[in-house]
């Protein structure tokens, strides 16, 4: 049985000091920049969090294994079994390291069988920490010490002015095209799991995403806003965004505030 208050704090300190290792590099300027075979950037800022996120991880919790962008990934037929696993994207929003606009996060997720139950994501450049769980709530930790509960608003999908955050890096025309058939909508863009966090905090109503994406993109997120009162659901069937999928891609989905 996992005790899910008795990991905040130490999460806590896991996310922001995971968010130092990246700052040091960002401040210096210093980011060595390697291309993976899915042609997606990776800097030596990514592997320094997923180092220090790995590490501490494995020492609080040694029974629960770890998934993450930056290692070796796990045979499907092993992590088939898991009852609980950490989920970490180290840096998540590298092209926007990379351009230098602040719009990257530290991202942990603890998963339940295929739900994200807890999730903490780390905003390095502003201080913020978000995170929240199943009976632990949604909040904000900002730089200066204060906590804020968070929560999403209540909408309708065929209101007016709806508020909808889309990727910054990775606009697709399919996804404008869906955002097209609401009523007005008031579009943002954003970097990152800041997307999902903003409807979290009630900033934003919709996220729709239509292209690819993986799990430990939206893990840590998800977990925060399911906390709030948010949801995250496949766009082919309305059922909830799953986890520990076989290539551990998700499928085109929507993040929303409560729909009534």
């Amino acid at each position: 049985m996992v005790h899910l208050d008795k990991l905040v704090d130490p999460l806590k300190t896991i996310s922001i000091k995971a968010g130092a290792a990246i700052m040091e590099i960002y401040l210096a300027d210093s980011a060595e920049i390697e291309i993976k075979s899915d042609q997606s950037p990776v800097t030596s800022a990514d592997l320094a969090a997923n180092a220090v996120i790995c590490r501490e991880l494995e020492a609080l919790t040694p029974e629960i294994p770890i998934i993450s962008e930056e290692t070796a990934s796990v045979d499907y037929d092993v992590r088939s079994q898991y009852d609980y696993y950490w989920l970490v994207d180290p840096l998540d929003g590298t092209k926007e390291f990379i351009k230098r606009n602040g719009e990257f996060t530290v991202n942990i997720a603890l998963i339940k069988g295929q739900l994200p139950i807890l999730g903490f994501v780390y905003v390095p450049v502003t201080g913020d920490l978000y995170y929240g769980g199943e009976g632990v709530g949604a909040y904000l930790d900002d730089k200066s010490g204060t906590t804020t509960a968070l929560g999403v608003r209540k909408v309708t999908m065929t209101q007016p002015g709806l508020r909808v955050v889309t990727s910054r890096s990775h606009m697709s025309a399919d996804t404008q095209a869906w955002i097209d058939r609401l009523d007005q909508a008031e579009i943002e863009r954003r970097g990152s799991s800041l997307k999902m966090i903003n409807i979290a905090t009630g900033a934003a109503d919709l996220y729709p995403k239509i292209g690819p994406t993986m799990e430990w993109d939206t893990g840590a997120a998800h977990a925060i806003l399911r906390a709030a009162g948010g949801s995250i659901t496949k766009m082919s069937d309305g059922l909830p965004l799953e986890y520990n999928k076989r290539d551990l891609t998700n499928p085109h989905f929507l993040a929303a505030a409560e729909i009534l």
